[in-house]
């Protein structure tokens, strides 16, 4: 007899994390053995519980799933990592395969497919939902550097270069810079409107 699969589940919608929960448990050889609902919790959970597979939600609070999937990735190599997303963003694909995952589904795919993903992963497979596929192919690679992408996440508050300066240890200048770099990228009016854009694409 083959032996069970343990999953970590981390979803930060109680209704969603414990559906999927309920739905992976009526499978004979996987068992969720903890659930947590930041993406700041997954690293501890995941080694706490000594688990196979992490399932991951993208938008959480603490971390992002994509965050969390690079965490597990470098501090524990073994596991295994399916992102799952309502949004279908290229960019996110991307950013999850980079940051180590598995897999990339969409939440709403059966549930038989969601469970042979965990077993597939854990032979070793990738697993990357078609349509999504095939968007990013299209998308193309995220144009802005690790630093834009960083300064424009700061700036979605709609706060002024002189504090984004501050809270980022940089000058106004470099600041403001970086901001029209990104938004001539973007091919873009302003800062609003990148942020905008690039949330839209999954490159934030």
């Amino acid at each position: 007899m083959s032996r069970t699969i343990k999953v970590l589940l981390a979803e930060d919608q109680s209704m969603v994390r414990e559906a999927l929960a309920a739905l992976l448990g009526l499978e004979p050889d996987i068992e969720v053995v903890a659930q947590v609902a930041r993406g700041d919790e997954v690293l501890a959970a995941a080694r706490a519980h000594d688990v196979d597979v992490a399932l991951l939600d993208i938008e959480m609070p603490g971390m992002t799933g994509i965050e969390a999937a690079a965490e597990v990735h470098e501090e524990l190599p073994g596991v295994k990592l399916i992102v799952l997303t309502t949004f279908g963003r290229p960019g996110y694909l991307r950013s999850a395969m980079e940051s180590g995952a598995d897999a990339f589904l969409v939440k709403d795919a059966p549930a038989a497919q969601l469970a042979a993903a965990v077993r597939k992963v854990l032979a070793g497979e990738r697993v990357i939902d078609p349509t999504l596929a095939a968007a990013a192919l299209a998308e193309g690679a995220n144009p802005l550097t690790d630093r834009e992408r960083e300064i424009l996440r700061a700036a979605a508050d709609g706060s002024t270069n002189a504090e984004l300066a501050r809270a980022l240890h940089l000058s106004q200048g470099t600041v403001r810079n970086y901001l029209s770099t990104a938004i001539q990228k973007l091919a873009v009016r302003n800062r609003a409107e990148a942020v905008r854009i690039a949330r839209e694409k999954g490159w934030l």
